[in-house]
């Protein structure tokens, strides 16, 4: 459900779990683990990740967990998560809408993998990145989606990729790589 907004403000790819090897798909704000380099809301073109949403909140089994220690919490600041009768406030209510979306996106994005990889059209990017400091930086373990072998799909399944809305998906992925040099350039200008 977040390809499209993502896609206009960052690169969207590919890679692998390492606990499963299963692809999985992510927004890239940065080229380091820790770096971002489109911060606050306005700076990601109003894209407002439901992973960042949700964070300090998780899905455990039918319930809601938290983690405690996840600096969003706090016992004096901020909003209360129950009301005085005990039932979900504002917040939570908004996070348990949050953790149903990104339930529902999972769902529908593993099956957006299964058929690009059924018709083999995940391919390994290469990303070889030199900045104006000197450092060079080579980028591994990343996946898009291959144009060239998506025209080389038959009809028949084209029409399903279409009909399931993955077709859409795909050139959306394989459009943002432009933000590639973007996100070069903003790192540049920050370092």
């Amino acid at each position: 459900m977040e390809f499209a907004a993502a896609a206009t403000c960052c690169p969207v790819l590919f890679t692998k779990d390492t606990n499963n090897g299963q692809f999985f798909a992510g927004a890239m704000f940065g080229f380091k683990p820790g770096e971002n380099f489109a911060p606050s809301l306005e700076e990601r073109g109003g894209f407002d990740p439901l992973m960042l949403r949700r964070e300090g909140f998780f899905i455990s089994g039918q319930q809601i967990a938290i983690d405690r220690d996840h600096a969003r919490f706090s016992e004096t600041e901020g909003e209360p998560l129950f009301d005085d009768a005990g039932q979900p406030a504002a917040a939570l209510r908004a996070v348990q809408r949050t953790l149903g979306e990104i339930h529902a996106g999972m769902e529908q994005t593993h099956a957006f993998i299964a058929e690009l990889s059924a018709l083999r059209l995940i391919e390994p990017i290469d990303i070889s990145l030199t900045f104006t400091d000197g450092e060079r930086l080579s980028l591994e373990g990343l996946y898009t989606v291959s144009l060239d072998r998506l025209r080389d799909v038959d009809d028949v399944a084209v029409l399903r990729l279409f009909r399931a809305g993955h077709l859409q998906l795909a050139y959306t992925m394989a459009g943002s790589l432009r933000h590639l040099g973007r996100l070069a350039r903003l790192r540049n200008q920050r370092t």
